[in-house]
């Protein structure tokens, strides 16, 4: 007996990449439900070669549903994600909404799998967010062997970390400057195209903004709270995939060759890393993939313990729908969901 899952948001990008994912990986899942809000009931999204009629969050009953992925926005998570979880569905929440909520375990199953186990006290389960999600999958590896220290990263984010609106108005502008129209900004602050913003999610009173916020503290809660982050966040002119240039200190020594050593073996690791013309990832190579690329392994002489890494990886999949679904079999493996329909 296979489980019953719905997906929240999945006329949205990673609401319809949760729906091929689940399908790719052959997820134990008797029945997939669509779900969005009314003004999108009807459409129709695809799951694997089936296609599937949205129906409405409002009004779908959730009691013998077993996993909800949801991927609906913060406003809506914080409203609809406490009701589906008193009804026996476990959700598992992509937005920000209960990533710092005590009770609400934050997971990326290569990093903290045993945190999983504090669903229960919400049946809430949150996904971090998407930069931080790649740089832990190879920092977890590094830090068990050298404990880390001290952590300086600045990001190159893709616009579709912004929905389909940031990525329909990066071809917008893109087309309008090889045609001399005028160029209008909507969804970003400044112009997007042949250009960078630094500058996501809110300011808050420190200057930094809330996704460089969202870094450390995530940091701190799934890897170790001792510690030290900072961070720098960039939207670029990329539709798909998040690079990352990370400075690491360490409190014992470690080399580059070990770090390439550790991180080849790590789960969700690949290591791209010639010094060579072109031997090292790009987001346009990560699009799609499911892997965290780790490139430019190098010591930084300028510290003691130091490294300097390149990290990329696809923001709609290992960022969000991928560690998701990987949330949703790591219930499974462990035995700590059954299908509703099963017990019934």
């Amino acid at each position: 007996m296979g489980f019953k899952v719905a997906v929240v948001g999945a006329t949205g990008n990673v609401g319809r990449e949760m729906l091929g994912i689940l399908e790719e990986r052959g997820f134990p899942a008797d029945e997939v439900v669509a779900l969005a809000s009314r003004r999108s009931v009807g459409q129709e999204v695809s799951y694997g070669d089936r296609t599937l009629k949205v129906r409405a969050l409002e009004t779908y009953d959730f009691s013998d549903t077993d996993i909800c992925l949801m991927s609906a926005g913060g406003n809506v998570s914080k409203e609809w994600s406490p009701k589906i979880g008193r009804q026996g569905c476990v959700v598992i929440d992509n937005s920000s909404a209960f990533r710092t909520d005590a009770d609400v375990p934050l997971i990326v199953p290569e990093v903290n799998p045993d945190a999983i186990d504090g669903f229960t006290r919400k049946n809430i389960i949150a996904n971090p967010n998407c930069s931080t999600a790649q740089m832990l999958v190879a920092l977890k590896p590094l830090h068990d062997a050298a404990t880390i220290k001290r952590v300086v990263v600045s990001t190159y984010q893709s616009v579709s970390g912004a929905g389909k609106e940031g990525m329909d108005e990066l071809f917008t502008q893109t087309r309008a400057v090889f045609v001399a129209d005028p160029v209008e900004a909507k969804k970003f602050t400044k112009r997007i195209a042949f250009n960078v913003i630094p500058h996501i999610d809110v300011f808050l009173d420190d200057g930094s903004t809330k996704e460089e916020w969202k870094m450390v503290a995530e940091t701190k809660k799934m890897l170790d709270p001792k510690i030290k982050v900072t961070a720098t966040c960039v939207r670029v002119p990329v539709f798909i995939g998040h690079s990352e240039a990370v400075n690491l200190e360490f409190e014992k020594p470690i080399t580059a060759d070990e770090a390439r050593d550790i991180l080849r073996e790590a789960p969700g690791c690949l290591v791209i890393d010639k010094r060579e013309d072109g031997g090292y990832i790009t987001p346009i190579e990560s699009a799609g993939e499911d892997a965290t690329y780790i490139s430019r392994i190098r010591e930084d002489p300028t510290i003691d313990n130091g490294l300097n890494i390149w990290i990329v990886s696809d923001n709609l999949r290992k960022g969000a729908a991928l560690n998701a679904v990987q949330i949703a079999e790591l219930l499974i493996a462990r035995g700590l969901i059954q299908p509703k329909q099963k017990a019934a």
